[in-house]
């Protein structure tokens, strides 16, 4: 079991940390069968290779089966479910500054018994109906134990045309700091056309977009710039004037 969540502390008060969760959740229907989604964890580990090349404390939170990063720098736990990322985002959240919720979470899990889960469901003639319950919120669940000081960063992957709307609503609805809108064809591509939208005080109210669809290797720099600056305009870190905190530039997701 998780320990109790602890005050977070820092090397460097100057210098953030940084939380990431990627990929997808997997949850099950019998010991055998799950249900899951395509999220491959490959901006996450886009996000947690840039944050630790910038030699910041930066820990992943991976789901089964998703790509990692390649840093050894990068502290890596594995989770399967809805739940296993619950248990691990109320033991870590508390030691970080910075949380960006790449991971893909299930809406909805089969609603289970032990004993399905000790065994497999064997075919039967006829059709099969499965029982759905809510997960619950864990990015609403963060903001609502969040320390202060700490940005939350969660994302909208909506239909182009809803990205906007669902990004302001979710802002409001989780309490979080900055919502990455972004369409559902991301989910598949080696590249990603986001928009940023912050709550009042980020300097992101009225969001700020990629120049375009951009590879994932530099949206990482990108978003980790913006978050960063948020980071140091709400109070994070002793010095506001502080290289390593500041944003480092966006030269390569502009091209």
């Amino acid at each position: 079991m998780p320990s109790a969540p602890q005050p977070r502390t820092r090397h460097d008060p100057d210098v953030p940390r940084v939380l990431i969760t990627s990929g997808p959740t997997q949850e099950p229907i019998d010991a055998v069968r799950y249900i899951g989604n395509r999220s491959s964890g490959r901006l996450g580990a886009a996000l947690a290779d840039e944050s630790a090349r910038r030699e910041w404390t930066t820990t992943i939170l991976a789901g089964s089966g998703s790509k990692l990063p390649e840093s050894p720098q990068v502290t890596v736990h594995r989770f399967r479910s809805t739940a296993d990322l619950d248990a691990l985002l109320r033991r870590e959240l508390p030691h970080f500054d910075i949380l960006i919720m790449a991971a893909a979470v299930a809406d909805y899990r089969p609603k289970s018994s032990q004993t399905d889960l000790l065994g497999k469901m064997r075919r039967e003639p006829g059709g099969l109906v499965l029982e759905l319950e809510a997960t619950p919120d864990l990015l609403k669940g963060c903001a609502e134990r969040r320390l202060p000081g700490q940005v939350l960063t969660g994302f909208a992957l909506e239909p182009r045309e809803e990205m906007t709307a669902s990004a302001r609503r979710k802002l409001e609805r989780k309490g979080i700091d900055l919502v990455v809108a972004n369409p559902l064809e991301t989910m598949d591509a080696g590249t990603i056309e986001a928009t940023v939208f912050g709550r009042r005080g980020t300097g992101l109210e009225d969001g700020e977009g990629t120049p375009g669809p951009i590879p994932k290797e530099e949206f990482a720099p990108w978003l980790l710039d913006l978050c960063a600056g948020v980071w140091c305009r709400l109070g994070g870190g002793d010095s506001a004037t502080n290289s390593e905190a500041k944003p480092a530039g966006r030269t390569g997701a502009h091209g």
